[in-house]
């Protein structure tokens, strides 16, 4: 097939397939637990920055933090940490780990199931090691949603912040990799950094940085610099590589990330949309909300003399 689109017309059929799984990777924006208060992708951001400057190669931290990801969306906030602290040996929360990835990545290419696979093995013992700084601007910073001129912003709560629109497209840009013969360490870096600028900028919207006009290009530049300059000398290089596929599409890599990011942003507007038309009859039917086990007679029974089903 003539490649007309950038490298888009090959896949679309495989892109479609993975549709469903990269938009339960929206629920990690929101799955909420006492220990990470603002949400499990805000939590995989800090986690894969700490890692980076700690060392971790983005070889073997993007696969991690997808395999990670992936256990996130069956397992919700039980991850290694808590399965530690609630006195559960490192192998064997390793094996509920890889049940949970097992669970979420069936629609996945199999040699990244079984990279991923293979990823959970090397995980290490949770640690204290503390992500750069700029890490938790981005975690309070929120995402200005689709903006237009002369049309009213529409704000959607809970906004979405830029640590997790970053982490689930890094992790998307690692599960659509292999539809692109990428490297997925590439687009996962510059994911993690493509919104360096809004560790100082709050976001104005699409239509809010075309008002900043020529003042726009050289102002996120100096501000991604800066950012920049607060790492590592050798991340500092290795993150200025990976962004070089941000302008452009003419590249497998750059094409996964763009494919992720938007992906993200478009899967985002429908998380709000089905939020907003869910029904009873979904939780009921759809959802099994009272689900199988020794007391669901009872209390279907309970529901159906209250009028709450028929």
């Amino acid at each position: 097939m003539k490649d007309t689109a950038q490298g888009i017309t090959a896949v679309p059929g495989r892109l479609a397939g993975l549709r469903p799984l990269v938009g339960e990777l929206m629920d990690l924006k929101r799955v909420r637990t006492p220990d990470q208060p603002e949400g499990l992708a805000a939590h995989g951001f800090r986690r894969a920055w700490a890692a980076l400057v700690s060392g971790v190669h983005p070889d073997t931290l993007a696969l991690r933090e997808a395999a990670l990801a992936l256990t996130g969306i069956r397992l919700g906030g039980i991850d290694l940490d808590v399965l530690s602290r609630a006195g559960m040996p490192h192998e064997r929360a390793v094996k509920v780990l890889r049940r949970g990835l097992d669970a979420a990545a069936e629609p996945l290419d199999r040699e990244l199931r079984e990279r991923l696979h293979t990823a959970l093995a090397g995980l290490p013992v949770p640690g204290q090691i503390q992500p750069p700084a700029f890490v938790e601007r981005l975690v309070r910073q929120p995402r200005a949603g689709p903006t237009r001129a002369n049309t009213p912003r529409v704000v959607l709560l809970p906004a979405e912040s830029h640590a997790d629109h970053c982490y689930v497209v890094a992790v998307a840009s690692v599960l659509v990799s292999p539809l692109f013969g990428a490297d997925p360490a590439i687009p996962f870096v510059a994911a993690l950094s493509h919104h360096f600028f809004n560790v100082v900028l709050p976001d104005a919207g699409d239509y809010g940085d075309r008002l900043l006009g020529e003042d726009a290009a050289p102002l996120m530049a100096r501000v991604t610099e800066d950012v920049l300059a607060t790492l590592p000398e050798g991340l500092a290089a290795l993150v200025r590589e990976a962004r070089k596929i941000l302008p452009h599409t003419d590249s497998p890599e750059a094409r996964a990330f763009h494919a992720a990011d938007a992906m993200d942003r478009v899967l985002e507007m429908d998380a709000h949309a089905r939020a907003a038309g869910f029904t009873l009859r979904q939780a009921m039917v759809d959802l099994d909300l009272i689900h199988e086990g020794p007391m669901q007679a009872y209390e279907n029974a309970v529901l159906a003399a209250a009028g709450l089903i028929h």
